[in-house]
């Protein structure tokens, strides 16, 4: 039953991760469709309401699915003692950790960026900035994999 369980909790972390992926990339489209002017390195352009919506959803998506991923990985070396002294299978736990909060950091601000510019109240002029909403639902994918693989590790740490 605990297999069982397991399986459908990265089934559920691996869905919410793709889904919030998807939604990133689309919101990079809708954001692609809007008028905008360019002139070198300076762009004008409308926001999206289609690209912020899609942006919030993702940036959702994925906080749920890392919060998700640590409530049912926990912790299974806290400290530096007990981490030196631990097998490989909690330092790897623990390294699939880092890289889980790394990419939410990056991919969740990438997510903020692209959904900030979309907002209806920054019609803007400036330097162009271009992929962050699609670069936040990639990095939506790759959350998926640390997680899956942080929470496959940090639980055979704690059945050995």
């Amino acid at each position: 039953m605990g297999k069982l369980i397991g399986v459908f909790a990265c089934l559920v972390i691996v869905a919410l991760d793709i889904i919030g992926g998807i939604l990133g990339i689309r919101a990079e489209a809708a954001q692609n469709e809007e008028k905008h002017l360019r002139l070198w390195i300076f762009e004008c352009k409308e926001p999206s309401h289609d690209a912020f919506v899609l942006g919030l959803a993702a940036a959702t998506l994925l906080g749920i699915a890392h919060v998700l991923a640590n409530l049912l990985g926990g912790c299974s070396a806290c400290t530096q003692e007990e981490l030196e002294k631990a097998s490989p299978a909690k330092q790897l736990s623990m390294a699939c950790l880092i890289f889980t909060w790394i990419i939410l950091a990056v991919g969740l601000s990438m997510l903020v960026i692209g959904i900030i510019s979309n907002h209806k109240s920054r019609a803007s002029c400036g330097f162009t900035h271009h992929h962050f909403l699609s670069i936040g639902g990639i990095l939506c994918m790759v959350h998926a994999l640390f997680a899956v693989a942080y929470y496959v590790t940090s639980t055979s740490a704690i059945d050995r």
